[in-house]
């Protein structure tokens, strides 16, 4: 896997926004030149804007990166995914992951076990509710988490003109990333990431799962949201450098993600994470190093970002979205399509 200049699609992220803002921001996306229009489930729920973003947008890609997938049952997830690749003619990537522990049960209220394995039987079930709305075969799914006996044809959407729907997971660390490469047509890549954590953890995993199934690593879509840091002045640059410095201390606190720092040997993870159990969150971005910040993000001016994010990710990574840098926000919207172009190159 090199660095060499390859063809990306650039989508547009839309996050912790209402749903009734996801129609315009849809034609700004076109309008703009994003190739997708990707939902998270932050603060709103991810699947609904989409509906809208559909039928103002039909030309894009639209997809959840992601939602969560433990606190919805995978039959309504079957639903909900088969609406929506009907109204985008094919269009749609499901995009699901695990959460974590702490949200799971305290924030859903749902039962934890074991992600990875979990997370495989949740697909193998849509797949086995989507082949029964097929009409392929009826609807007998058995695992350890969820079991479908039942689907009567007035409960069933009928076949699809549209073909399968596409299952993209994220994740971090080496377990996600081989169920990716098994089962998955596409691997969302945490935004909290270096190009050496994707070399060294993500690529090769996703590459052993994909030869389980014989498959190779390009049959996965790897698809990532990138910190950028960028302005017009050192003011706003140094501005946007502290933003992007508390981002990723707020990750770095977090166990799940101490792979990404033990690959590059940083040791500010215990301090953050004791801080953060203080609730010391304002004082967390003081230990993050500017060289820190210069791995995780692209730092550049507006006129050489889409350049330095297509050279530092090249044919590493098929589809990219911009973290931290919306319509409206540190650059223009003529300045903005410039960056989106040479993304795409």
């Amino acid at each position: 896997m090199t660095g060499s200049l390859a063809h990306m699609h650039c989508d547009f992220t839309f996050a912790a926004a209402p749903t009734l803002e996801a129609a315009a921001a849809a034609r700004r996306a076109v309008d703009l030149g994003f190739d997708g229009f990707f939902t998270a489930e932050t603060s709103h729920d991810p699947f609904l804007p989409l509906v809208l973003a559909a039928r103002e947008a039909p030309v894009l890609t639209l997809g959840t990166a992601i939602a969560v997938a433990f606190p919805r049952s995978p039959m309504v997830v079957a639903q909900t995914s088969r609406d929506l690749h009907d109204a985008t003619d094919g269009k749609f990537i499901l995009g699901l992951g695990t959460q974590i522990k702490p949200h799971i049960e305290r924030r859903f209220s749902t039962p934890w076990s074991a992600p990875v394995p979990r997370l495989r039987e949740y697909i193998e079930a849509l797949r086995a509710i989507w082949s029964a709305f097929e009409g392929e075969e009826p609807l007998r799914f058995a695992g350890d988490h969820y079991q479908f006996s039942l689907l009567t044809p007035f409960f069933s959407p009928g076949p699809t003109r549209n073909g399968p729907i596409r299952v993209a997971i994220a994740g971090v660390g080496p377990g996600l990333s081989r169920l990716a490469g098994d089962v998955c047509d596409g691997f969302h890549i945490h935004p909290f990431h270096t190009v050496r954590y994707i070399d060294d953890v993500v690529l090769p995993n996703i590459a052993v799962g994909a030869e389980r199934s014989g498959r190779t690593l390009d049959d996965v879509d790897r698809i990532v949201n990138v910190f950028v840091v960028t302005g017009h002045s050192d003011r706003e640059i140094s501005a946007m450098r502290e933003t992007v410095k508390s981002q990723v201390a707020f990750y770095a606190s977090t166990p799940s993600y101490r792979i990404i720092l033990d690959t590059h040997g940083w040791d500010f993870g215990d301090e953050l994470n004791r801080m953060s159990r203080q609730g010391r969150w304002a004082e967390m971005a003081a230990l993050i190093p500017d060289e820190v910040v210069d791995e995780v993000a692209v730092v550049a001016p507006p006129e050489e970002l889409g350049r330095r994010i297509q050279e530092r990710y090249g044919d590493r990574i098929q589809r990219v979205g911009l973290y931290n840098l919306a319509p409206g926000g540190a650059v223009g919207d003529e300045e903005l399509a410039s960056i989106v172009a040479a993304i795409r190159g």
